[in-house]
């Protein structure tokens, strides 16, 4: 698969996902199991991305496939670096099909963030590393992932949208 972010072009492997947040260096602050209390129902892998008042909040798909919904939820607005943001602040979740993976990419906007937008709906087809939203302004990204995922970053990490590959997805049944 082929993603195009801004000036820069690359091949990327098709199980990879890329950071999904525009386009600076991004905080990672959860990389691994998921945080109890945090995830849909089922079993996640998760990877969260602080987004700082001064970074750019255009949001990307982290992969390929058709959107299988998208659910908004009204909340607080606690800082989003806060473990208790991903289940207690305002949010919207993209949940997408990846060749037989879901895939959740959850929006969650925080104290200075108040506004939530997403251009997608359900049944969608939608490429990795294409623009579907936005927060304004100060906010996180929580991506949940299959356990058989491989996050390729670690808490602290800096990534780019885009550029950055933050996990792998494994084949379904392989």
């Amino acid at each position: 698969m082929r993603i195009r972010w801004k000036d820069v072009e690359r091949d990327v492997d098709p199980g990879a996902e890329t950071g999904p947040a525009d386009p600076r260096a991004l905080r990672v602050v959860v990389a691994g199991d998921a945080q109890p209390g945090a995830a849909p129902p089922g079993n996640w892998r998760q990877l969260s991305i602080f987004l700082s008042p001064l970074d750019v909040h255009v949001n990307r798909v982290p992969v390929s496939g058709r959107v299988l919904k998208v659910d908004y939820k009204p909340g607080r607005f606690l800082p989003a670096y806060k473990n208790e943001a991903a289940t207690e602040n305002e949010r919207n979740e993209l949940w997408i099909d990846h060749d037989g993976l879901t895939v959740v990419c959850r929006q969650v906007v925080g104290i200075l963030a108040r506004r939530i937008i997403c251009r997608v709906g359900a049944g969608a087809m939608v490429e990795g590393g294409a623009r579907f939203g936005v927060m304004k302004f100060g906010s996180r990204i929580d991506l949940f992932l299959p356990p058989s995922a491989r996050i390729e970053v670690g808490v602290g990490d800096h990534v780019q949208a885009g550029v950055t590959i933050v996990a792998r997805l494994a084949a379904l049944g392989g």
